[in-house]
């Protein structure tokens, strides 16, 4: 049955790509090129045969991911190179670079057809955006990256320069507009730091959306001890395991890299809470539960002891992976070097946070019916989370926290992967790429757009006076829910000058109504009256 409706569906999107084909897509050729950046996971990664350089997709893949992914996926962190090496010493993990390197980052699972919509990543951003006139391999690429490795990888930051380089040149040498998610913003920011004489040469804007600058503490720590699912739904069930994402983020430096920062002054620090059983003194053998609370650094110490024993099965060998510390040293560094980075002066930088929803901020293993007797068997509690307003993986305060000079930051509501598909990030996008004809009411920074309707403005003399009367109407438009509900306001000022031997005696009053519609919009209308001596 299932074969039959995936043929049914792969017919249909066929016969639709026939019909289509001898549609010319609208192209504007005076589009800056953009290069899209994902985060962590949001790369197609294939893993290659040495023997016969067959590609086998091995992230993402849905159905019978678990056993390549394992086998393919699973690495060692060399700490003379700082580089992740995957564990199959016949194979190597590549990333396609199809449609100017879109493919990657597109829909990370091309086969699925029955909820493809949780392998969307870019997707819904790659086709606005050529709706806006933009065109792949032209003005529209991507960068895909091995996510398992550290932002500051010598090795990722030269294929980052060549693409650079290589958008520059497609495009008749226009500078680039960078757009980065996630994860992807530390690479940035991190090749901005290493490289900024490449980044100012080939950079006009980078706009960073939802980038975890200084973190994200509960959903990290979590991700350490107890790993990390990537898709929800009916879909876990053939997807790859968490254990089996947990052994892998262990030897990942981009996890590390992606852990609170310690030195940055939080509101309210992160902290790892544990209920332990501790013996008490009173001589009977008793015993109390206790609330125990570790900081960022102090933490450390419970991952190494949960992770202490933490080993895994492979082709038949058992590996130790415990906490890393030579990663942890490599991930200090790379905190290093976000921490001084500076934004050239020739860039503008923009960034989108997302907000509204509970985000992890510090994570709590245990309670007082059933508290952690022994540390190392962490990875089979259920954490529960304190939580702060954020996208649902990374907080506000993180988010915002980016150290360098903005031309502007917004904060949209929103989860942290589907702010990629929301209209109002389009919006702003359109606006500050410069796509089509500039709308001048539209302001990104309140998600307003002010719309005039009407202006009338008249003068006369009349028994010595001169009168002046101005009427103007707008409309404001928003996203914002709470607009509109409220009844209708009147409100009115006026003002008025005694006047002297060079400027007339004058008085001006003004009424502005605000009427609720029943669209959501908010209609203004302005009614202004002056009146001064006729000189």
């Amino acid at each position: 049955m299932s074969l039959l409706l995936e043929e049914i569906i792969r017919s249909v999107e066929a016969l639709l790509r026939l019909r289509n084909r001898n549609q010319e897509p609208y192209v504007d050729p005076n589009l800056d090129p953009v290069l899209l950046v994902p985060g962590i996971a949001g790369s197609i990664l294939n893993a290659v045969d040495h023997d016969n350089g067959k590609e086998e997709r091995v992230w993402v893949r849905i159905f019978g991911a678990d056993h390549e992914f394992r086998t393919k996926m699973w690495s060692r962190f060399d700490p003379s190179t700082g580089k992740t090496i995957s564990l199959d010493p016949k194979t190597s993990i590549v990333v396609p670079q199809d449609r100017a390197g879109l493919h990657a980052i597109d829909v990370l699972d091309p086969d699925m057809i029955v909820g493809r919509e949780s392998v969307f990543y870019f997707h819904e951003m790659i086709v606005e955006m050529l709706g806006w006139g933009f065109e792949e391999g032209k003005t529209l690429f991507g960068f895909g990256y091995d996510f398992r490795q550290s932002n500051r990888l010598q090795e990722t930051l030269d294929q980052f320069a060549k693409k650079l380089e290589t958008v520059y040149k497609a495009s008749g040498e226009k500078k680039i507009n960078v757009i980065s998610h996630s994860m992807g913003g530390l690479l940035v920011k991190c090749f901005m730091g290493l490289h900024s004489d490449i980044f100012e040469k080939y950079v006009k804007n980078w706009i960073a959306i939802a980038a975890p600058f200084r973190g994200a503490p509960g959903y990290i720590t979590s991700t350490l001890l107890n790993g990390m699912s990537f898709v929800n739904g009916w879909e876990q069930n053939f997807f790859v395991s968490k254990w089996s994402m947990h052994q892998l983020l262990i030897e990942c430096p981009s996890i590390y890299e992606l852990m609170c920062c310690p030195y940055f002054k939080w509101e309210i620090s992160p902290v790892l809470e544990l209920w332990r059983e501790k013996q008490s003194n009173d001589g009977v053998g008793s015993s109390d539960v206790v609330l125990e609370s570790y900081r960022s650094l102090e933490s450390l110490e419970v991952f190494t002891k949960s992770l202490s024993s933490n080993t895994a099965n492979y082709c038949g060998e058992s590996i130790d992976l415990p906490f890393n510390w030579k990663i942890m040293e490599w991930a200090h560094k790379t905190k290093n070097v976000l921490a001084s980075a500076k934004l050239p002066s020739q860039v503008k930088f923009y960034n989108i946070y997302g907000t509204n929803l509970e985000t992890p901020h510090s994570v709590c293993y245990g309670n007082e019916k059933m508290p952690v007797k022994d540390l190392t068997h962490l990875r089979y509690f259920q954490p529960t989370y304190i939580c702060v307003d954020g996208d649902g993986t990374v907080p506000v305060e993180s988010a915002m926290a980016d150290g360098l000079e903005a031309v502007a930051r917004v904060g949209v509501p929103g989860e942290h992967r589907g702010i990629l598909n929301d209209h109002r990030v389009f919006r702003m996008l359109k606006k500050w790429l410069n796509v089509g004809e500039p709308d001048p009411f539209y302001n990104p920074i309140n998600d307003y757009v002010i719309l005039p309707t009407t202006f009338e403005m008249k003068k006369y003399h009349e028994n010595g006076l001169e009168v002046a009367s101005v009427k103007e109407s707008w409309d404001i438009m928003s996203d914002d829910n709470n607009i509109g509900t409220a009844g209708s306001t009147m409100s009115s000022i006026s003002v008025s000058e005694p006047g002297n031997d060079q400027n007339p005696q004058a008085e001006a009053r003004a009424t502005l109504t605000v009427q609720p519609q029943n669209d959501g919009r908010q209609h203004v209308e302005l009614n202004a009256v002056s009146v001064s001596v006729d000189a």
